[in-house]
């Protein structure tokens, strides 16, 4: 068993590695009859693709998705849908000099204890160069919550904190997130993060990153109890992300902090509607949607690869040291945000699907 599926009707297969000559996907249980085109997908593709910005790796991928089957006259037909996107831009030669070497923080050593064989080419299948392919089945599964739901159903994400310095989440901006390189909401943070992000570039070193989703618009209702919780799927979801080492469900961790009083969110009937006057469950209590916001965050470590000579030992096991040179994010939880809101996508329609399976 591999486990390169997620999802349970709404389902997902990646496929291929970050040097290899293509990735891709295949989706299963998209229903029929939903308008769909390359161009739609492309859309999200865009976001997420490397080498838009000095802060970013400078790969250059075009990120080109190409649909094979599951679409007829510009329509699904229900069937699997795949995709590939090329590889055009791999530099496997980067990785000569360190491929008997066992980069610090990344998951060579335990890819190599498990499999005994491991694609030192940019980290084969653990690069998240597979994570293209995820963003292309989310930007599917937006198509099909948008038909089934309608247009006010959206997933935002934003980096609300690089490194050391967080942003004013009070100044909250979602035209301003697609307006600056880092996902940011506030525009007063913006040129404090570049000044901040090229001086951690300049010493050879990387930062980490906490991205918040935040999904309206989803209705009242999704999710089981016990052993399909619509937030332990999607803690699930956003902890399979490359580097990803926390997740927070509303409040999270800081309910901990709370009295009784103050974390309970309080509901009261406004006009005939069902009002909450907080939301720190997240938009989610007992596994199940409360109409509310969705709110999650999660932590993403700093770049494992860095300029910066580490200690390490080679697949002999001999003490030795390394130093990572190549093209690289210095801050990986940038080009998280568009791969976390299409999980989050995928996680919410497999739960709307199941939800009308069982309740209609």
């Amino acid at each position: 068993m591999s486990f390169n599926t997620f999802g349970k009707i709404f389902r997902f297969t990646t496929w291929g590695e970050s040097h290899g000559p293509a990735i891709g996907c295949v989706v299963d249980g998209c229903p029929p009859n939903i308008d769909l085109s390359e161009k739609n997908i492309q859309m999200d593709m865009n976001r997420r693709r490397p080498g838009q910005s000095k802060f970013t790796s400078q790969r250059k991928e075009s990120d080109k998705v190409e649909i094979l089957s599951g679409v007829f006259k510009g329509k699904t037909t229900g069937t699997p849908i795949a995709m590939i996107i090329y590889n055009n831009d791999a530099r496997s030669k980067d990785y000569e000099t360190i491929k008997k070497k066992f980069r610090p923080g990344h998951a060579d050593y335990t890819y190599f204890i498990k499999y005994g064989i491991r694609d030192y080419r940019g980290g084969g299948r653990q690069s998240a160069r597979e994570t293209a392919a995820r963003v292309a089945a989310g930007a599917i599964a937006k198509i099909v919550l948008n038909k089934l739901i309608g247009k006010k159903f959206k997933v935002v994400g934003a980096v609300v904190q690089l490194g050391l310095l967080a942003c004013n989440k009070n100044n909250w901006n979602e035209k301003q997130i697609r307006k600056n390189p880092f996902f940011c909401p506030d525009q007063k943070s913006v040129k404090l993060w570049e000044k901040y992000l090229l001086s951690v570039r300049k010493v050879g070193s990387s930062c980490g990153a906490v991205i918040e989703l935040r999904a309206s618009g989803v209705p009242a209702g999704l999710g089981a109890p016990i052993y399909s919780k619509l937030d332990s799927d999607l803690a699930s979801a956003l902890m399979s992300i490359n580097a990803v080492k926390g997740v927070n469900i509303g409040a999270g961790m800081n309910v901990a902090f709370l009295s009784g009083e103050k974390n309970s969110d309080e509901i009261r009937n406004v006009a005939g509607k069902v009002k909450f006057k907080s939301n720190n469950a997240g938009g989610i209590l007992g596994g199940i949607s409360s109409g509310q916001e969705i709110i999650a965050s999660f932590a993403v470590k700093p770049t494992s690869s860095i300029l910066n000579s580490r200690e390490t030992i080679d697949d002999n096991k001999r003490n030795t040291k390394i130093s990572i040179r190549g093209r690289h994010d210095p801050c990986v939880g940038i080009r998280a945000v568009p791969i976390s809101e299409a999980m989050m996508t995928c996680v919410l329609l497999d739960h709307y699907l199941l939800n009308r399976g069982q309740c209609g």
